[in-house]
């Protein structure tokens, strides 16, 4: 019998969670501190729309307002100045893909560094959201990366490298793939963990993963209206020893969780000014 072991971020989470609101009565009772996220939206889109559900029922659940400012490109600087010099809000997040994708780096940019917690801006003062919810999953389910082949799928600036930053800060030497790479197949195929953040539905197929390797889908696209990752189907139903993020489950709670970390270090600083 094939063996599965599921890295479960949802259950992860629950934890975090309860640590979370506690910390935010803390700031609110001990210090008047309501902590706030601005959310700028440029785009309709199905899956952003999912992930700004989350992200205010996430806030919801743990005494931070979550408010969302829908407005068109060109009206972002101005937003993003106006925000940064806001002392209620604690958190700006740009969410992306925005209307004009050549411009994100220019506009992430703008969000002052100590209040960037996506952690995306050049000076941010924050760790990004995704690649902290990888590195949360590992531990939490004991994945030792000591001398082990890692490969990432995906060099984008949301997760690939940052990732590979973070990797290389802790000691590990990881192999990144982007799409100008040659022998992705190969690659991959001698990873003893797999991080995949793609956005293409399918990419990695069960004949490019070997036995008892591990596999963080962190990809997300959307494919007839529903919500699908890097990793393909057939892995799932694959007889291949593995331990694996569900197909739902997996990073993404724990980014929102990572995310909402972030913002609560942020609201404790304005303490200190």
């Amino acid at each position: 019998m094939h063996y599965v072991k599921y890295l479960n971020g949802l259950e992860l989470s629950g934890y975090i969670k309860e640590r979370q609101a506690k910390q935010v009565r803390a700031l609110k009772q001990a210090n008047g501190i309501n902590p706030k996220l601005a959310i700028i939206v440029t785009i309709h889109d199905p899956v952003i729309e999912i992930y700004l559900r989350l992200k205010k029922k996430y806030g919801e659940e743990i005494g931070i307002e979550v408010e969302l400012f829908r407005v068109e490109i060109e009206e972002v600087p101005e937003l993003i100045k106006k925000l940064n010099s806001d002392d209620s809000i604690h958190g700006i997040i740009v969410q992306l893909p925005i209307a004009n994708e050549e411009r994100t780096e220019e506009i992430v940019d703008l969000v002052a560094p100590n209040k960037d917690v996506d952690g995306l801006a050049k000076k941010t003062d924050f760790d990004p959201a995704t690649p902290l919810a990888i590195l949360w999953l590992l531990a939490g389910y004991n994945v030792n990366l000591d001398g082990k082949n890692i490969v990432i799928v995906g060099k984008g600036r949301l997760v690939g490298a940052p990732l590979e930053k973070a990797l290389k800060a802790s000691g590990q030497n990881p192999i990144v793939l982007s799409r100008q790479s040659k022998d992705i197949a190969d690659e991959v195929k001698n990873a003893d963990v797999i991080i995949t953040a793609t956005g293409v539905p399918g990419l990695i197929k069960s004949d490019m993963i070997k036995q008892d390797a591990v596999v963080v889908d962190a990809g997300v696209a959307s494919e007839n209206g529903k919500t699908v990752g890097d990793v393909d189907e057939d892995v799932y139903d694959n007889r291949l020893d593995l331990t694996i993020t569900p197909t739902k489950g997996g990073v993404g709670p724990l980014t929102v969780c990572a995310l909402f970390d972030n913002l609560i270090r942020s609201a404790n600083n304005f303490i200190k000014h």
